[in-house]
């Protein structure tokens, strides 16, 4: 059975152990991986910026689903066209990242 991506339910969190976590809408708890060496004002600095996207990131979401609907078809199914979605969008912000210039 193939494997579908885990949409986060929850924003994300630091844990006990300083991992920024989510919940998935499949109930579990994903940990994204440990942030570097900060103190307690950087991190809530990082939670607030997490925060104010929100609002955006759920835009990109909602116009993510609907690029979806649109592309799946005969020719192309869900998880080929989500594949492309992300790599598309992955090779994009790369190519305007300066430091991976």
């Amino acid at each position: 059975m193939e494997e579908q991506p885990i949409t986060p339910h929850a924003s994300p969190v630091f844990d006990a152990d300083g991992n920024l976590t989510y919940v998935g809408d499949d109930g579990r708890r994903y940990v994204v991986g440990p942030i570097p060496d900060s103190d307690e004002s950087s991190v809530d600095r990082v939670m607030e910026l997490l925060r104010s996207g929100n609002t955006l990131f759920n835009q990109i979401e909602a116009l993510s689903s609907q690029w979806l609907e649109q592309v799946t078809g005969a020719e192309l199914d869900r998880r080929a066209a989500l594949v492309l979605l992300l790599t598309t969008l992955e090779t994009a912000l790369e190519d305007t990242d300066p430091d991976r210039r």
